[in-house]
């Protein structure tokens, strides 16, 4: 080992943010294994590396002791009293036992570990970089596909969309640039494992505050969000100035804005309501594109029975129950739904009311 590699040890030092006396207490670690492994030595043994000159030592250590039994590691203190007449019983004395083709070993060694370390370093940035970036929105290109697991380049790394986070309606094809949420980083031996969503509320969330200035500047704030990825999502809004309005600012002029979001979501209908802290207007508004003739909250139940026209029953519950099922988690209330003919026949005849009654759980998936 010579000066030049010293030097550069100190300016990856610069560089890389590794501290030099970590990288040279590494090797001088790394040193004593490849010691043993090529001199078939097992005696106890330290290495040193002159810091300046970058000159490798090889001591053997030994304990001094009344009566040694192991020659390799143990040593008499009339033995020791023949190097220095100050040691005493306990000390430990060390002996340069350096090889004389060592160089060659020590250099490659050296590399080894010093290789290691900068990966291990590039892997720690990446790991901060991402880990700062959880709840946020990074696009990438697909790599490849592995059975029905997706992996995305993020340039210095990869991320894992796993079949669960995948919409099931979407195709992913090699080289296809994509747009995810990071659900969660994980420190692995291999580098960080990034945990990407497609699924995930918090990406529509993301890509709202990226297309709606509004939202950005806190002028608009998102309330809550209920989404069936792929299909269909709620999202209720408000906003902090009368001047305002919320709904307006997310579709955007011409509805552009939340075009732009359906279409990174691939034709993923938005329904874009107005919060409300009155709870029979939320729910109304959560129903949304039904029209609601009336809500009745009930507190004790967490129940919101709602009265529609007749005319608007199925779309106010939605294909599969869908609209109302969004609302419910939207709004945190279960929904009962009821007609205004169903209404009025239950009045005339409580006793005989065969008509069908909808009611979704706020909690249900």
């Amino acid at each position: 080992m010579n000066t030049e590699f010293i030097e550069a040890l100190h300016d990856l030092e610069k560089t890389k943010g590794i501290s030099a006396d970590i990288l040279f207490e590494a090797i001088e670690a790394a040193l004593i294994s490849a010691y043993k492994k090529n001199f078939g030595s097992l005696k106890n043994v330290s290495t040193n590396i002159n810091r300046e000159t970058g000159e490798i030592a090889v001591f053997a250590r030994k304990t001094i002791v009344e009566d040694p039994d192991d020659e390799r590691a143990e040593v008499s203190l009339d033995e020791a009293h023949r190097i220095n007449p100050n040691y005493e019983l306990g000390d430990v004395i060390e002996e340069e036992v350096t090889p004389r083709d060592f160089g060659r070993i020590a250099a490659q060694t050296a590399k080894q570990v010093v290789v290691q370390r900068i990966r291990e370093a590039e892997r720690g940035v990446i790991f901060e970089e991402f880990v700062s970036r959880e709840d946020d929105i990074v696009t990438g290109l697909i790599q490849r596909i592995e059975g029905n697991t997706v992996y995305i380049d993020l340039g210095k790394t990869e991320a894992v969309l796993a079949p669960t986070e995948q919409i099931t309606t979407e195709q992913y094809k090699q080289g296809d640039r994509v747009k995810t949420y990071i659900l969660e980083v994980k420190k692995t031996t291999k580098g960080p494992q990034i945990i990407v969503s497609r699924t995930h509320p918090g990406l529509l969330k993301r890509l709202f505050e990226m297309e709606v200035p509004e939202i950005h500047d806190g002028v608009v704030e998102i309330r809550s969000i209920a989404r069936e990825a792929g299909s269909r999502s709620k999202v209720a809004v408000s906003s902090t100035d009368e001047k305002v309005d919320p709904v307006g600012a997310c579709v955007g002029p011409k509805g552009l804005r939340v075009q732009s979001i359906v279409s990174e979501l691939n034709a993923e209908k938005i329904d874009i309501v107005r919060w409300n802290e009155d709870s029979e207007v939320y729910v109304a508004n959560a129903l949304s594109p039904s029209k609601v003739v009336s809500v009745d909250i009930h507190e004790s139940e967490k129940v919101a029975k709602v009265v529609v026209p007749d005319f608007q029953l199925s779309l106010a519950i939605g294909k599969e129950g869908q609209n109302a099922r969004l609302a419910a988690k939207l709004t945190g209330w279960k929904i009962d739904i009821k007609s205004e003919s169903q209404v009025t026949s239950q009045q005339v005849n409580p006793k005989d009311n065969d008509e069908q009654v909808q009611v979704l759980d706020s909690e249900e998936d």
